[in-house]
C-alpha cells in the first residue's frame, strides 16, 4: 500500500495534469450532448405543436386524412380545368372586321363584315349591306376557315384577319 501511495506522490504533477485534461474532455462531450439534445427537443416540440395531448400516432392519421382530402380536391380541380378548357376551343377567339361602302353613292363605310371563329377556325360571318333604300344582313357559316357558301371580297378579309388575329395571338 505504501508502494502506491510513493507512486502517487511522486507523479502527482502528471496525475492532476491527466484528470485535469480528462475533465475538459467530459466538459466538452457533455457541452456536445446538451446541444445535441437542445436541437432533439426542439424538434420533438416542434412535431407536437398543437397535438393537444393526442399520440403521433392519430396526428398522423389527421394528417394523412387531410393529404387525401387535398389530393380529391386536386382531382376535382383538374377535371373542373379540363372541363373549361374544351369549353373555351369551342368559345369565339378570333374576330375579323371590315367596314366599308358597298355602294358608290353612299359614303361614311356604313356597311360591314364581321366573322366570328372560334379555336377550330369554325363560326360564321356576318356581313350587313347598307344601302339609301334599304339595309340587308346576312349570316355565312365558317368551317375550318372556310364557308361552303362564295363569300364576297369584304367576307374574305374578314375571315382572314380573324385567322391572322388567331396566329398573332398564339405566338
Amino acid at each position: 500500500m505504501g508502494s502506491i501511495i510513493d507512486i502517487i506522490n511522486n507523479n502527482s504533477e502528471i496525475i492532476i495534469l491527466s484528470l485535469s485534461i480528462l475533465s475538459l474532455l467530459l466538459l466538452v462531450l457533455f457541452i456536445i450532448s446538451q446541444i445535441r439534445i437542445s436541437s432533439i427537443a426542439k424538434k420533438y416540440n416542434r412535431l407536437m405543436d398543437g397535438a393537444d395531448g393526442n399520440s403521433i400516432e392519430e396526428m398522423l392519421i389527421d394528417h394523412i386524412d387531410n393529404v387525401n382530402s387535398v389530393k380529391g380536391d386536386i382531382t376535382e380541380l383538374k377535371g373542373f380545368c379540363e372541363d373549361l378548357d374544351k369549353r373555351l376551343r369551342l368559345s369565339i377567339k378570333n374576330v375579323g372586321f371590315i367596314r366599308y361602302s358597298a355602294f358608290e353613292n353612299v359614303g361614311s363605310d356604313l356597311s360591314f363584315s364581321i366573322a366570328l371563329m372560334d379555336e377550330n377556325l369554325d363560326g360564321f360571318v356576318i356581313t350587313s349591306i347598307y344601302g339609301r333604300e334599304e339595309s340587308n344582313t346576312y349570316a355565312k357559316p365558317i368551317e375550318n376557315g372556310k364557308s361552303s357558301y362564295v363569300l364576297s371580297e369584304e367576307e374574305l378579309k374578314a375571315v382572314d384577319r380573324g385567322i391572322k388575329g388567331l396566329k398573332k395571338s398564339s405566338i
